[in-house]
């Protein structure tokens, strides 16, 4: 593999860092400047945009086929299937997205309908990737009854009250980060950054409340060697 790093006169730890301040956690291209030059890092808020463009699918992408060869590894459970209004430029737009029963998001899938067709779009991404699950929970929504029957997996469908919590809940670091980004400009730039929002937040989400002390701190310092050793 080419040295992706080999035109950029800063080195890869610097950009690394960066990519990772900007994408994991819910902030600005000037906060994120702000925080590298307290650091001794002088750069421009623009290098921050273009770093994360260039460098945040290739990060996420590592990251994501690492994953992918261990969950295939082993039976798929369940999984919680979900989609949240996504608004841009006063259009409404829809972000599928795909959560395993552990809560670690699979799938991310950006449309401008929410209809059969995207959601059948949806579930072939997600099911060639990862395989097929043992159960599927959705929303009473139409259209994923109509995409599993096509494919014929709807007698896995679980519809409940309180039973997609899980997909739910992981709209909430999305919901952040698009804040602090002021919404997107257009569909391709939401799929973008959502596809390496979710791989870069699943390799650093630790369960910190599921863990003791002791073993989220071996789990983190493990999280942030490997993130030192991406495209290496």
């Amino acid at each position: 593999m080419r040295n992706p790093f080999r035109w950029f006169n800063s080195s890869p730890e610097v950009i690394r860092l960066t990519v990772m301040l900007y994408v994991r956690y819910p902030l600005s291209l000037r906060q994120v400047e702000d925080l590298l030059f307290e650091r001794g890092i002088d750069i421009c808020h623009e290098t921050v945009r273009l770093w994360w463009n260039r460098f945040g699918p290739m990060f996420a992408a590592e990251i994501r086929r690492r994953r992918v060869g261990n969950l295939r590894a082993v039976p798929q459970w369940r999984w919680h299937l979900d989609e949240v209004f996504v608004k841009i430029n006063g259009a409404m737009h829809y972000l599928w997205r795909a959560v395993d029963h552990e809560g670690e998001v699979l799938e991310v899938f950006a449309t401008k309908r929410r209809d059969r067709k995207a959601a059948l779009a949806f579930l072939r991404r997600a099911m060639k990737r990862y395989g097929s699950p043992q159960a599927m929970v959705t929303d009473r929504l139409r259209s994923y009854g109509a995409a599993m029957k096509e494919i014929g997996v709807e007698r896995r469908r679980v519809c409940g009250r309180w039973l997609n919590n899980r997909a739910e809940n992981s709209h909430q670091p999305f919901r952040r980060r698009e804040g602090a980004m002021a919404r997107f400009r257009d569909i391709k730039t939401l799929q973008k950054f959502t596809s390496a929002h979710a791989s870069i937040h699943n390799h650093f989400n630790h369960d910190r409340h599921l863990n003791r002390r002791a073993r989220f701190r071996d789990n983190r310092s493990a999280a942030l060697a490997e993130w030192r050793q991406l495209v290496a």
